[in-house]
């Protein structure tokens, strides 16, 4: 009889379980239905169904059974079960709220704010219950009034530095750049580790000058009146670089590393954002002010190393006045007087070598330096081979070939299958190609095709082409060997020798096949000579003359960037972005052009 009575007692719960999962089954099928219903704008049948299940489970299915009414514009209903609900709840916000949010759809504002109001003013002193509160507010899509939580909450909490975690992130949800600004400046002087997390959010939210001009004015009156808290002079730094105002901002850090008599740390470390800006006199500025300090500071010779490159940057770049070639010659050699001619010391030896040769065009001088470099014991296996290339080069202008083939045979050997190996090969086959020797040139260009390092793949395809191309037109190649004489020149940066032959070149034969290819070099020099209105009028002839061939992308590409960087034109240059990426999309600039399309359309950079 006991073991009768415990089956039937484990029957019936078995039977229970049975129903009740069958019930949640049909239910959650019902789900299913209505939300194809409402997918397939069908709104009222899908409300029959959560009415249906609301009315079966009660509260389970309050919100969508609400949100259902009111897409319906059914307030009367939505009003009706959200009042018992609140009578039954009365400890329950988010019933109060859902019946602001009706209030609010049926466009009565005003008993909509009358029940937030009543919310705040009955909060009480509790953190917990603040916080839970305003995050309800959230999560209904009510963004100020969260916000007003959070401030009645500081009072009532006596304490005005709570919730500024949640405040931050609500201020820069809603983009409330000031108040997102006034949060940040109150929280950071006992905070300083989150400057950076500040000036992220900043970025992201400012959307032009005049919200860092907002920025600039909160700095400076903080400053003001509390000149010691050096967070604010930090970040009023970090202002003027956003707009570029690159001398305010180094004269703002000066004044600040002055004030603590530090060891320019913080300079060192602002020069490289200025070199990255090719902000290079404020960077030459800053490494002088370093260097000032004396010889007893840790970073006097690291500044007046960065001091030199950053003058030879300045003279790479073409932005220095002829003067400034010979003093940084002068600097070089101070530099070598200074700490000696030395494996520590090559780097300088290459890099004045290399000005001496291509800017001072004192290729005796320059060959000299590099071959005692070269000689030097202890220096680093990549900077010698790096050395010896650039020996290379200079036997080459100096009309000594077999002693620059040399050299590149070197170091093709002892860093085989490797970038550096792989420039050494690129360095031999344009010698070849210089010297008219195009039979070895192409040998060697059609290995770099694959090369490794992508940049010299891409070099190597180009002169390959350009080769390949000119003989298929004239098998004698003699229009293309005075070409290349031109482009001897141009690499060894005699550009008034090049355009000279460039010129000759039609006049001798008037039917050549490099109309592009010398639209394409005089480009280049034009664009070093910064004359970018005479390299725009070229790179569009080669774009309407010649679309199909060799350098039409480069020339599209190159329109693209002269616009957007030089003549600060960001529509046109979008446009010949775009270009490339609709007439060019086998392009080795596509993914440049596309990244740069989209910043300039306004896309955030990590768009993909």
């Amino acid at each position: 009889m006991i073991i009768f009575e415990q089956m039937r007692a484990l029957y019936t719960v078995i039977i229970f379980v049975f129903c009740f999962s069958t019930q949640l089954f049909a239910q959650d099928n019902e789900l299913l239905l209505a939300k194809q219903y409402n997918a397939n704008g069908e709104p009222q049948k899908a409300l029959e169904i959560y009415q249906k299940l609301y009315k079966q489970n009660n509260e389970n299915y309050y919100s969508v059974y609400v949100n259902t009414l009111l897409n319906l514009k059914k307030f009367d209903e939505a009003e009706n079960i959200t009042k018992k609900l609140i009578r039954r709840h009365p400890d329950d916000h988010q019933y109060a709220i859902m019946m602001g949010n009706i209030y609010t759809q049926e466009g009565n504002m005003n008993k909509a704010d009358a029940i937030y109001d009543d919310l705040i003013k009955s909060l009480p002193a509790d953190q917990g219950e603040i916080s839970a509160l305003a995050s309800q507010f959230y999560q209904s899509a009510n963004i100020d009034y969260a916000i007003k939580i959070f401030q009645q909450g500081r009072k009532l909490l006596k304490n005005d530095n709570a919730f500024t975690y949640e405040l931050i992130n609500l201020y820069r949800f809603k983009r409330d750049k000031v108040s997102l600004t006034d949060e940040y400046l109150n929280f950071l002087p006992q905070n300083p580790n989150f400057i950076n997390q500040a000036e992220n959010a900043f970025s992201n939210v400012y959307e032009g000058s005049a919200d860092y001009d907002m920025l600039k004015t909160a700095l400076l009156r903080r400053i003001q009146k509390d000149p010691q808290q050096t967070i604010y002079a930090d970040l009023l730094t970090w202002q003027y670089l956003q707009q570029k105002e690159f001398d305010l901002a180094l004269n703002q850090a000066l004044a600040l590393s002055r004030r603590q008599n530090d060891d320019g740390n913080s300079i060192y470390d602002l020069c490289r954002t200025f070199i990255t800006n090719e902000a290079y006199d404020e960077a030459i500025r800053g490494y002088e002010y370093i260097i000032s300090k004396g010889k007893t500071t840790p970073l006097y010779i690291p500044a007046k190393i960065e001091l030199i490159n950053t003058k030879n940057l300045k003279v790479t770049s073409g932005k220095y006045l002829p003067e400034d070639l010979l003093g940084l010659e002068k600097d070089y050699n101070d530099l070598l007087t200074e700490f000696g001619r030395n494996s520590s010391t090559a780097f300088a030896m290459q890099k004045l070598a290399n000005l001496q040769a291509f800017k001072l065009h004192k290729l005796k001088d320059a060959q000299k330096l590099l071959e005692d470099a070269i000689k030097l014991s202890d220096i680093k296996p990549t900077l010698l081979a790096d050395c010896k290339l650039d020996l290379g080069d200079i036997y080459l202008l100096n009309n000594q070939p077999w002693e620059a083939t040399l050299l590149y045979s070197q170091v093709e050997k002892d860093f085989p299958a490797t970038a550096i190996g792989q420039d050494a090969v690129f360095r031999n086959a344009k010698m070849a190609y210089y010297t008219g020797d195009f039979t070895w040139a192409k040998g060697q260009l059609d290995v770099l095709k694959v090369a490794t390092s992508q940049l010299i793949a891409n070099d190597a395809l180009n002169l390959l082409l350009l080769i390949q191309d000119n003989l298929a037109a004239d098998s004698s190649g003699a229009a293309l060997k005075m070409y290349a004489r031109a482009d001897l020149q141009i690499f060894a940066q005699n550009p008034e020798k090049a355009v000279m032959i460039l010129d000759s070149i039609g006049k001798k034969f008037p039917n050549n096949a490099l109309d592009d290819d010398i639209m394409m070099s005089k480009s280049r020099i034009l664009i070093q000579q910064k004359d970018y209105a005479g390299a725009v009028s070229l790179l569009k002839k080669i774009v309407e003359e010649h679309p199909a061939d060799l350098w039409a992308d480069d020339a599209v590409f190159m329109l693209g960037d002269i616009y957007e960087n030089r003549l600060n034109d960001k529509t046109t240059a979008k446009t010949y972005y775009q270009k490339i990426i609709t007439d060019y999309p086998g392009s080795l600039w596509i993914n440049e052009a596309r990244k740069r399309f989209r910043l300039l359309r306004g896309d955030k950079p990590d768009a993909s």
